[in-house]
Protein backbone atom coordinates (compact mmCIF):
# COMPACT_ATOMS: atom_id res chain seq x y z
CA UNK A 1 0.00 0.00 0.00
CA UNK A 2 1.46 3.55 -0.80
CA UNK A 3 3.06 5.14 2.45
CA UNK A 4 3.02 8.85 3.86
CA UNK A 5 0.69 11.29 4.14
CA UNK A 6 -1.38 9.95 0.65
CA UNK A 7 -4.87 8.77 1.74
CA UNK A 8 -5.25 5.75 -0.77
CA UNK A 9 -9.11 5.52 -0.42
CA UNK A 10 -9.53 9.08 -1.10
CA UNK A 11 -7.01 9.36 -3.99
CA UNK A 12 -9.17 6.57 -5.74
CA UNK A 13 -12.22 8.36 -4.82
CA UNK A 14 -10.76 11.13 -6.88
CA UNK A 15 -10.18 9.17 -9.47
CA UNK A 16 -13.44 7.51 -9.85
CA UNK A 17 -15.55 11.52 -9.17
CA UNK A 18 -12.90 12.49 -12.57
CA UNK A 19 -13.75 8.94 -14.37
CA UNK A 20 -14.66 10.36 -17.87
CA UNK A 21 -11.78 12.50 -17.73
CA UNK A 22 -9.19 9.58 -16.48
CA UNK A 23 -10.88 7.51 -18.87
CA UNK A 24 -10.33 10.26 -21.87
CA UNK A 25 -6.68 10.47 -20.80
CA UNK A 26 -6.10 7.14 -21.24
CA UNK A 27 -7.50 6.82 -24.62
CA UNK A 28 -5.63 9.59 -25.85
CA UNK A 29 -2.38 8.05 -24.18
CA UNK A 30 -3.49 4.73 -26.10
CA UNK A 31 -3.97 5.88 -29.91
CA UNK A 32 -3.92 2.54 -31.21
CA UNK A 33 -5.78 0.57 -28.79
CA UNK A 34 -8.57 3.06 -28.58
CA UNK A 35 -9.11 2.34 -32.48
CA UNK A 36 -9.53 -1.72 -31.32
CA UNK A 37 -11.29 -1.94 -28.32
CA UNK A 38 -14.39 -2.60 -29.63
CA UNK A 39 -13.22 -5.48 -31.54
CA UNK A 40 -11.27 -6.94 -28.36
CA UNK A 41 -14.30 -6.68 -26.67
CA UNK A 42 -16.13 -8.60 -28.92
CA UNK A 43 -13.24 -10.89 -30.09
CA UNK A 44 -11.99 -11.95 -26.66
CA UNK A 45 -14.85 -10.44 -24.14
CA UNK A 46 -11.91 -8.34 -22.82
CA UNK A 47 -13.11 -5.29 -21.45
CA UNK A 48 -10.05 -2.61 -21.37
CA UNK A 49 -11.70 0.16 -19.88
CA UNK A 50 -12.92 -2.00 -16.50
CA UNK A 51 -9.90 -4.18 -16.20
CA UNK A 52 -7.91 -0.79 -16.21
CA UNK A 53 -9.84 0.65 -13.28
CA UNK A 54 -9.20 -2.94 -11.25
CA UNK A 55 -5.75 -2.49 -12.56
CA UNK A 56 -5.44 0.93 -10.73
CA UNK A 57 -6.97 -0.29 -7.86
CA UNK A 58 -4.62 -3.42 -7.39
CA UNK A 59 -1.41 -0.70 -7.76
CA UNK A 60 -2.44 1.96 -5.43
CA UNK A 61 -3.82 -0.14 -3.09
CA UNK A 62 -0.58 -2.70 -3.34
CA UNK A 63 -2.34 -5.63 -3.62
CA UNK A 64 -0.03 -7.77 -4.25
CA UNK A 65 -1.55 -11.41 -4.72
CA UNK A 66 -4.43 -10.09 -6.95
CA UNK A 67 -2.46 -7.79 -9.34
CA UNK A 68 -0.08 -11.56 -9.95
CA UNK A 69 -3.52 -13.00 -10.02
CA UNK A 70 -4.61 -10.56 -12.73
CA UNK A 71 -1.52 -10.13 -14.87
CA UNK A 72 -2.03 -14.09 -15.13
CA UNK A 73 -5.71 -13.78 -16.09
CA UNK A 74 -4.93 -11.42 -18.77
CA UNK A 75 -2.12 -13.21 -19.93
CA UNK A 76 -4.05 -16.03 -21.02
CA UNK A 77 -7.05 -14.41 -22.18
CA UNK A 78 -4.55 -12.22 -24.37
CA UNK A 79 -2.41 -15.28 -25.52
CA UNK A 80 -6.20 -17.74 -26.39
CA UNK A 81 -7.89 -15.19 -28.36
CA UNK A 82 -4.43 -14.61 -30.49
CA UNK A 83 -4.35 -10.44 -29.68
CA UNK A 84 -1.61 -9.04 -30.25
CA UNK A 85 0.44 -8.30 -27.43
CA UNK A 86 1.98 -5.11 -29.02
CA UNK A 87 -1.62 -3.89 -28.00
CA UNK A 88 -1.29 -4.94 -24.37
CA UNK A 89 1.81 -3.17 -23.88
CA UNK A 90 0.66 0.45 -25.09
CA UNK A 91 -2.55 0.13 -22.93
CA UNK A 92 -0.35 -0.76 -19.81
CA UNK A 93 2.09 1.93 -20.62
CA UNK A 94 -1.04 4.31 -21.11
CA UNK A 95 -2.25 3.36 -17.49
CA UNK A 96 0.99 4.01 -16.13
CA UNK A 97 1.27 7.89 -17.50
CA UNK A 98 -2.52 8.27 -16.76
CA UNK A 99 -2.15 6.85 -13.28
CA UNK A 100 1.07 9.34 -12.75
CA UNK A 101 -0.83 12.12 -14.42
CA UNK A 102 -3.86 12.19 -12.00
CA UNK A 103 -1.28 11.33 -8.78
CA UNK A 104 0.06 14.75 -9.65
CA UNK A 105 -3.49 16.66 -10.18
CA UNK A 106 -4.29 15.04 -6.43
CA UNK A 107 -1.96 16.16 -5.20
CA UNK A 108 -2.27 20.20 -6.77
CA UNK A 109 -5.70 20.13 -5.94
CA UNK A 110 -4.68 19.56 -2.12
CA UNK A 111 -1.99 22.02 -2.52
CA UNK A 112 0.52 19.68 -1.00
CA UNK A 113 4.20 19.38 -1.67
CA UNK A 114 5.27 16.01 -1.19
CA UNK A 115 8.18 15.98 -3.50
CA UNK A 116 9.92 13.16 -1.21
CA UNK A 117 6.76 10.97 -1.06
CA UNK A 118 5.60 11.60 -4.90
CA UNK A 119 9.43 10.40 -5.46
CA UNK A 120 8.78 7.27 -3.24
CA UNK A 121 5.45 6.71 -4.76
CA UNK A 122 6.45 7.00 -8.44
CA UNK A 123 8.28 4.09 -8.22
CA UNK A 124 5.99 2.50 -6.18
CA UNK A 125 3.56 2.68 -9.15
CA UNK A 126 6.43 1.94 -11.64
CA UNK A 127 7.63 -1.63 -9.66
CA UNK A 128 4.01 -2.49 -9.83
CA UNK A 129 3.15 -1.59 -13.42
CA UNK A 130 6.21 -3.70 -14.20
CA UNK A 131 5.47 -6.97 -11.58
CA UNK A 132 2.37 -6.81 -13.31
CA UNK A 133 4.03 -6.59 -17.63
CA UNK A 134 6.30 -9.13 -16.01
CA UNK A 135 3.53 -11.70 -15.18
CA UNK A 136 1.49 -10.72 -18.06
CA UNK A 137 4.15 -11.54 -20.46
CA UNK A 138 5.04 -14.31 -18.51
CA UNK A 139 2.03 -16.05 -18.32
CA UNK A 140 1.03 -15.17 -22.20
CA UNK A 141 4.55 -17.25 -23.10
CA UNK A 142 3.62 -19.74 -21.43
CA UNK A 143 0.02 -20.06 -22.79
CA UNK A 144 1.41 -19.58 -26.14
CA UNK A 145 3.79 -22.20 -25.26
CA UNK A 146 0.79 -25.02 -24.56
CA UNK A 147 -1.21 -23.92 -27.35
CA UNK A 148 1.28 -24.50 -29.64
CA UNK A 149 2.38 -28.12 -28.15
CA UNK A 150 -1.19 -28.92 -28.18
CA UNK A 151 -1.74 -27.89 -32.04
CA UNK A 152 1.61 -29.77 -32.82
CA UNK A 153 0.35 -32.89 -31.07
CA UNK A 154 -3.47 -32.82 -33.02
CA UNK A 155 -1.55 -32.08 -36.10
CA UNK A 156 0.77 -35.09 -35.78
CA UNK A 157 -2.20 -37.47 -34.64
CA UNK A 158 -4.05 -36.24 -37.97
CA UNK A 159 -1.01 -36.78 -39.83
CA UNK A 160 -0.87 -40.49 -38.64
CA UNK A 161 -4.61 -41.76 -38.96
CA UNK A 162 -4.72 -45.39 -38.09
CA UNK A 163 -8.86 -46.21 -38.84
CA UNK A 164 -10.07 -49.73 -37.62
CA UNK A 165 -11.93 -51.66 -39.95
CA UNK A 166 -12.32 -54.51 -38.14
CA UNK A 167 -11.83 -55.41 -34.52
CA UNK A 168 -8.21 -57.06 -35.59
CA UNK A 169 -7.75 -54.84 -38.61
CA UNK A 170 -6.89 -51.59 -38.95
CA UNK A 171 -5.65 -49.18 -42.24
CA UNK A 172 -2.97 -46.56 -42.07
CA UNK A 173 -3.34 -44.08 -45.14
CA UNK A 174 -0.56 -41.90 -45.75
CA UNK A 175 -1.14 -38.96 -47.81
CA UNK A 176 1.12 -35.95 -48.45
CA UNK A 177 4.83 -35.40 -47.96
CA UNK A 178 6.71 -37.98 -45.59
CA UNK A 179 10.26 -36.62 -43.73
CA UNK A 180 12.02 -38.29 -41.05
CA UNK A 181 10.07 -36.40 -38.32
CA UNK A 182 6.78 -38.08 -39.31
CA UNK A 183 8.25 -41.50 -39.72
CA UNK A 184 9.06 -40.94 -35.76
CA UNK A 185 5.65 -40.08 -34.87
CA UNK A 186 4.27 -43.14 -37.15
CA UNK A 187 6.37 -45.18 -35.40
CA UNK A 188 5.77 -44.12 -32.37
CA UNK A 189 1.91 -44.26 -32.59
CA UNK A 190 1.77 -47.01 -35.02
CA UNK A 191 3.46 -49.99 -32.10
CA UNK A 192 1.24 -48.12 -29.42
CA UNK A 193 -2.12 -48.88 -31.37
CA UNK A 194 -1.08 -51.80 -32.23
CA UNK A 195 -1.10 -53.30 -28.92
CA UNK A 196 -4.05 -50.99 -27.80
CA UNK A 197 -6.69 -51.91 -30.22
CA UNK A 198 -4.85 -55.41 -30.83
CA UNK A 199 -4.08 -55.31 -34.40
CA UNK A 200 -3.35 -58.33 -36.06
CA UNK A 201 -3.27 -56.81 -39.89
CA UNK A 202 -2.54 -53.45 -40.59
CA UNK A 203 -2.82 -52.39 -44.06
CA UNK A 204 -0.47 -49.32 -44.83
CA UNK A 205 -1.96 -47.21 -48.02
CA UNK A 206 0.74 -45.14 -49.61
CA UNK A 207 -1.84 -44.02 -52.62
CA UNK A 208 -1.56 -40.36 -51.20
CA UNK A 209 2.62 -40.59 -51.24
CA UNK A 210 4.22 -39.29 -54.35
CA UNK A 211 8.22 -39.31 -53.30
CA UNK A 212 9.90 -40.65 -50.65
CA UNK A 213 13.64 -40.15 -50.02
CA UNK A 214 15.78 -43.09 -49.56
CA UNK A 215 16.21 -42.58 -45.57
CA UNK A 216 12.47 -42.19 -45.18
CA UNK A 217 11.71 -45.36 -47.12
CA UNK A 218 14.54 -47.04 -44.73
CA UNK A 219 13.10 -46.10 -42.05
CA UNK A 220 9.65 -47.22 -43.13
CA UNK A 221 11.00 -50.68 -43.97
CA UNK A 222 12.56 -51.11 -39.98
CA UNK A 223 8.57 -49.68 -38.84
CA UNK A 224 7.13 -52.54 -40.99
CA UNK A 225 9.78 -55.26 -39.32
CA UNK A 226 8.72 -54.08 -36.02
CA UNK A 227 5.59 -54.22 -36.32
CA UNK A 228 5.93 -58.06 -37.38
CA UNK A 229 7.86 -58.75 -34.38
CA UNK A 230 4.59 -57.36 -32.27
CA UNK A 231 2.84 -60.24 -34.19
CA UNK A 232 1.05 -57.61 -36.63
CA UNK A 233 1.41 -58.48 -40.49
CA UNK A 234 1.66 -55.24 -42.71
CA UNK A 235 0.22 -55.27 -46.00
CA UNK A 236 1.33 -52.00 -48.82
CA UNK A 237 -1.06 -50.63 -50.96
CA UNK A 238 -0.67 -47.72 -53.68
CA UNK A 239 3.05 -47.72 -54.09
CA UNK A 240 3.06 -45.11 -56.89
CA UNK A 241 5.80 -45.72 -59.54
CA UNK A 242 7.81 -42.74 -58.47
CA UNK A 243 8.39 -44.59 -54.58
CA UNK A 244 9.52 -47.85 -56.30
CA UNK A 245 12.09 -46.26 -58.75
CA UNK A 246 13.45 -44.99 -55.59
CA UNK A 247 13.70 -47.85 -54.05
CA UNK A 248 15.02 -50.05 -56.64
CA UNK A 249 17.71 -47.03 -57.63
CA UNK A 250 19.23 -46.88 -53.91
CA UNK A 251 19.05 -50.88 -53.58
CA UNK A 252 16.06 -50.78 -50.42
CA UNK A 253 13.66 -54.12 -51.14
CA UNK A 254 11.15 -54.97 -49.17
CA UNK A 255 10.99 -58.36 -46.74
CA UNK A 256 9.48 -60.87 -48.72
CA UNK A 257 7.23 -61.32 -46.25
CA UNK A 258 5.56 -58.55 -46.58
CA UNK A 259 2.54 -58.56 -49.12
CA UNK A 260 1.86 -55.85 -51.38
CA UNK A 261 -1.31 -55.19 -53.71
CA UNK A 262 -2.07 -52.42 -56.09
CA UNK A 263 -4.82 -50.43 -54.46
CA UNK A 264 -6.62 -50.08 -51.06
CA UNK A 265 -9.88 -51.63 -52.08
CA UNK A 266 -7.65 -54.94 -53.33
CA UNK A 267 -6.43 -55.21 -49.95
CA UNK A 268 -9.80 -54.88 -48.03
CA UNK A 269 -11.56 -56.52 -50.48
CA UNK A 270 -8.83 -59.93 -49.94
CA UNK A 271 -8.31 -59.31 -45.92
CA UNK A 272 -12.19 -58.68 -44.88
CA UNK A 273 -14.49 -60.61 -47.19
CA UNK A 274 -12.55 -63.31 -47.52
Amino acid sequence: MMTGSLDVNKLLEFIQDKKENFEGSLLNEASNVKEKIEEILTVGNIDLINNAHKLVQYIIKGEQQELESFAKQEGIAWASHEIPLTLKLEWVQAIRRTLWKFLQAYNEERDKNLTEEFFSIEKQVNNQVDHFLNGLFLTYSQYKDSLIRAQKELVENLSVPIIPITSTISVLPLIGEVDLHRMHVLEEKVLVEIERLRIHSLILDLSGIMKMEPEVIAHLMRIIDGTSLMGCETVITGLRPEVVKNMINVGIRLNEEVPTLGTLQQALSKYIVN
